[in-house]
């Protein structure tokens, strides 16, 4: 397939001065309008004029002053006993300024002509207003930087309590059914409800009412809200999109007003489809919890209640929602009339991993060895955010290579890195410990192809990888929806091939713990096999400890089932049986192919890694054929014509095997 085209980054916005300078001059007039305020209260409507001292002194002499206030000993206002004619003007008051000389001596002057006298501090000045006020000035700014972040655009105050939803319009990118793979019964669900809102007459005519709401669930990653965004893309009607946790809000009352208001809404714009992602964070069961219920959240939820089907009918308003916790919602909201379907989207079986792949790889250079078959083979239990994190792995390798396609190596190392974890090529052992970490993946190679029951052997190797220092898995030929007793046997002496191959070799003396990983998923698959699914002849199929899971909101607590003394020995006994068995099927089953376990030991040595086709010949006694050649290597891009030339970078060498595995 030809390249795409790089899309070109979209031009930075430039910054709206515009925009700035309004914000800047609205705090600035917050703050100063309440300074002048203050500043300025004090004075009274009627200005005295200013008088000079001449004069003042003069009406003094003459005894025509009142009453005088004087402010910090040196400015004087004042009333004239009669009206003095001031720059053409008569007036009753006056404002004077003493002398510095003169203003110790001005009281005993005051007084010996009997003027009423006041005193006063000096008026503070602009500066000092502002810093005295400034704690008053901040929280009055805090408050008014509050209401304007929560009135959602400015147009309303208190608007808070308004749905958050979003209405996709035309604008919005589509996503359709035909980018949604591995989900084929839940499209034909969400096909119908789709269907229904375009042609309804097609359904009322023969009695069928519309949907109330449909719930998506599954676990993550298998496509539930792309679905839902199909749904928007092929509806053609208003579709509302939020979050369950969006209804929640530091506010009391706040997430059952955000309820009304997106129904309000979507009756506004029936017929129209409402979808909420995670619905369980406001669905959870009622009535429930070590420290009591939640109020706000059960208002929330019980509002939602009413709106999906209570008195008053929302003819035309779909809702969908999505969790993948149905275990933790409330029995009212999951009702026929609420949620009429729950639609299962599981993880893709062989043919939806297939399509999955296809509709990701679609638009991405693939080179012609790319088998997406092997590739959807080879990725059971995947989900669809899994298979798309591959492709984009293979993707990002093959560039990181310099290759101009993606080629199969690039999906397989891919494959292997989500799957495994990411090489530690830095890693550096010694060669006994590489040595001891190649029996031991031998070990579970050799029982993985010679202990019946076991899925066929995909690789061994003894690269590090994540925490581990060597691995050997097994992949199903098919999707598998259960697990015979003979299988899980053999699963169990698998897990013990890598220990029992290093007793064998090295001797128990030098017994490593690269096997606790291993020792830790046999117990828990032999406790498994005895307690829960009923495997054990002694203790039968019963269910022991059934409530024995962390508590969910206290409601196990009063229902907590206990388990007898006898009975929880006997358990042990037989899973100590169960594991030991295992131990001894591996440990003879190497000792019947002790030539086998070196052979693929001195393969893993020479080579790191093989595939389980390869572990097959060694054990048919064939030689190991040459590798085949890499993909080729394309030079980097060259802009401009540097002054030396430029070599094609050579491609990394896999990393060495690391130490007792994991």
């Amino acid at each position: 397939m030809p390249a795409q085209t790089p899309v070109p980054k979209p031009p930075r916005k430039p910054l709206n001065w515009g925009s700035v300078s309004k914000t800047i001059s609205f705090w600035i007039l917050v703050i100063l309008i309440p300074v002048a305020f203050i500043q300025f209260s004090g004075r009274g409507a009627e200005q005295a004029p200013e008088i000079s001292y001449t004069q003042y002194d003069r009406e003094l002499s003459a005894g025509n002053v009142a009453k005088v206030n004087i402010e910090a000993g040196s400015a004087i206002t004042g009333e004239f006993k009669k009206k003095v004619l001031v720059n053409r003007r008569e007036v009753s008051k006056f404002n004077v300024r003493l002398p510095v000389e003169q203003s110790e001596d001005e009281v005993a002057r005051l007084r010996s002509q009997n003027v009423e006298i006041q005193a006063q501090a000096a008026r503070a000045s602009f500066g000092t207003t502002v810093l005295a006020y400034l704690p008053i000035l901040l929280i009055v700014a805090f408050w008014i930087f509050l209401f304007r972040q929560m009135q959602a655009g400015g147009a309303k105050a208190f608007s808070f309590g308004k749905s958050k939803a979003k209405l996709l319009t035309g604008d919005t990118p589509k996503v359709t059914f035909a980018d949604v793979a591995g989900a084929d019964e839940a499209k034909v669900e969400l096909e119908e409800i789709i269907e229904f809102l375009k042609d309804p007459q097609k359904f009322t005519k023969l009695g069928g009412r519309l949907p109330k709401g449909a719930l998506l669930v599954g676990p993550p990653g298998t496509g539930k809200t792309l679905l839902a965004r199909a749904v928007a893309g092929e509806a053609g009607r208003p579709f509302f999109s939020m979050s369950g946790s969006d209804f929640v809000e530091m506010f009391v009352g706040v997430g059952a007003s955000r309820v009304r208001d997106l129904f309000e809404q979507g009756k506004a714009h029936a017929p129209c489809i409402i979808f909420i992602d995670e619905i369980d964070a406001v669905g959870r069961h009622r009535g429930a919890g070590l420290g009591g219920g939640h109020d706000e959240r059960e208002q929330t939820l019980n509002q939602l209640l009413v709106e999906m089907d209570g008195f008053e009918s929302n003819d035309g308003v779909i809702l969908i929602a999505a969790t993948n916790r149905p275990d933790v919602l409330d029995p009212a909201l999951l009702r026929p009339g609420r949620f009429d379907r729950q639609i299962i989207v599981d993880a893709p079986d062989l043919r939806g991993r297939e399509g999955i792949l296809k509709v990701h790889v679609r638009n991405k250079p693939v080179a012609e060895d790319v088998d997406i078959t092997m590739l959807a083979r080879g990725t059971p239990g995947m989900a669809g955010a899994d298979l798309a994190n591959l492709v984009n792995e293979a993707a990002l390798l093959a560039a990181r290579r310099n290759h101009d396609k993606v080629y199969m190596v690039d999906f397989e190392d891919a494959k292997d890195k989500v799957m495994l974890g990411a090489e530690r090529k830095s890693m550096v052992m010694k060669d006994e410990e590489k040595r001891l970490t190649a029996y031991h993946e031998a070990g579970h190679a050799i029982c993985a192809i010679k202990v019946e029951g076991n899925d066929p052997l995909h690789k061994v190797t003894i690269v590090p990888r994540g925490r581990a220092l060597g691995l050997a898995f097994t992949l199903p030929e098919d999707d598998r929806v259960s697990v015979t007793r003979k299988q899980i046997e053999a699963r169990l002496a698998m897990a013990y091939g890598g220990r029992t191959a290093e007793e064998l070799v090295f001797g128990r003396e030098r017994v490593t713990t690269g096997a606790a990983s291993d020792i830790q998923q046999a117990t828990a698959i032999a406790r498994r096999y005895v307690s829960q699914w009923g495997l054990s002849d002694k203790i039968g199929p019963i269910l022991v400890g059934d409530n024995e899971q962390e508590v969910f909101l206290g409601r196990e607590l009063q229902h907590r089932r206990e388990v007898s003394e006898r009975t929880s020995q006997l358990v042990d006994s037989e899973v100590e049986r169960v594991i030991r068995e295992a131990y001894t099927r591996a440990l003879d089953t190497l000792s019947a192919n002790l030539d086998l376990l070196h052979s693929v030991a001195g393969s893993l040595l020479e080579r790191e890694t093989l595939t389980g086709d390869e572990v097959l010949a060694l054990a048919r006694g064939e030689q190991l054929p040459p590798r085949a050649p890499e993909p080729p290597v394309q030079p980097p891009t060259v802009v401009a014509a540097p002054a030396t030339p430029v070599k094609a970078p050579k491609k990394p060498l896999l990393a060495g095997p690391e130490p007792a595995p994991a």
